[in-house]
């Protein structure tokens, strides 16, 4: 099958949706379909490459506009594939106004990966034709159920929703031998933007006892590093960057519990959450309406408090690295749903049985 994705960033850029994006590209190219990815250039020029056996059309960048890369010559490299079925992420409109003008025969899938959360006047001049494009669409994939009933939009096309949860290698978060700090010691994986939570989180680290980890970067880390001399954690609180790619399963088997603190619904699924599942370890998360208390099942998998409430982050935080025997219910249990649920081979059987079922239409 020709497959198309769209969407506006891919590998090597970082991010939960571009490392996603690249699993389940490479994965059906494995599976020997013909893949093609067009996203948007960092730069303002037009590349075409062969990655792992997927086709990337990267598309000149005229510049980015509320987090969204604009690009005039995408619309035509668009028109110019002819795929048996196009596959849209959503949110991007550039790329989902080039699809459906351009459309002239094959299948439509969106995968809703995330409501407009914060571009509420773009949003509202999109919203009609987002709507008619979303009815347009052969298959909406959701990425958890608790989005498809949370999301003003999905909910209203609730009947025409599939869920298809993320997948990853589990196994390569599972392999490295599990090592001790002298501390226990709690891990943050992110982008350093303002959904993800940490300033509550920092808020909460005097009343914690442990260390906290803090891997990533972006625009917050700054304020963040300032919030953490003006709270004196700086014993307590360490912020470790960016870490390769190769080295974040050691990262996850090298602490005693995981946090997402994640404040607004733009943090629609929580991959790193997945990851750390997959590693064994018990997860700390908040309650958005989103999957992320879909991933981690409360007093299951790990803890799942209210969002923007540093006290409760404090006190389930406390709770699990005071007792062992809890995290070692929670570590065991978390293992089995990833391996269960989150492994990509399981995510690609799903996403082939969607495209064969829209296919046979």
């Amino acid at each position: 099958m020709k497959i198309l994705h769209v969407y506006k960033d891919y590998y090597p850029v970082v991010g939960g949706i571009e490392n996603h994006l690249r699993i389940l590209a490479e994965g059906l190219a494995k599976r020997g379909h013909e893949v093609t990815v067009l996203v948007c250039h960092p730069a303002n020029r037009t590349e075409i490459e062969t990655l792992n056996g997927v086709k990337v059309i990267r598309a000149a960048r005229l510049r980015t506009v509320a987090s969204t890369p604009l690009s005039v010559e995408l619309p035509t490299l668009l028109a110019q594939e002819q795929p048996d079925l196009t596959h849209l992420h959503f949110p991007y409109p550039v790329g989902e106004l080039s699809h459906w003008l351009n459309r002239r025969r094959g299948c439509t899938v969106i995968s809703y990966h995330s409501d407009v959360v914060r571009q509420r006047a773009v949003g509202a001049l999109y919203k009609p034709l987002m709507r008619w494009g979303l009815r347009q669409a052969h298959a909406l994939l959701a990425t958890s159920p608790n989005y498809v009933v949370s999301s003003p939009e999905l909910v209203r096309l609730a009947n025409r929703c599939l869920v298809v949860p993320i997948g990853i290698d589990v196994d390569r978060f599972a392999r490295p031998p599990h090592t001790h700090r002298s501390r226990r010691t709690l891990l943050f994986v992110g982008r350093h933007r303002y959904y993800k939570g940490l300033d509550d989180l920092l808020k909460a680290m005097p009343d914690i006892q442990g260390d906290l980890l803090v891997a990533g970067d972006g625009p917050m880390r700054a304020e963040w590093e300032r919030m953490t001399l003006e709270l004196k954690l700086s014993q307590k609180v360490k912020f470790v960057g960016n870490v390769p790619d190769e080295d974040l399963p050691a990262l996850y088997r090298s602490v005693d519990a995981f946090v997402l603190p994640a404040s607004a619904r733009s943090e629609a699924y929580g991959i790193v959450l997945v990851e750390a599942m997959a590693a064994g370890l018990p997860c700390l998360t908040t309650e958005l309406g989103t999957g992320t208390s879909y991933v981690v099942q409360p007093e299951v998998t790990g803890l799942v408090v209210p969002a923007r409430t540093p006290a409760a982050l404090a006190e389930a935080a406390n709770h699990l690295l005071a007792n062992d025997s809890v995290r070692r219910r929670m570590s065991e249990a978390a293992q089995h749903r990833a391996q269960s649920e989150f492994r990509q081979e399981v995510m690609l059987d799903r996403i082939e049985a969607v495209y064969e079922w829209v296919k046979g239409q």
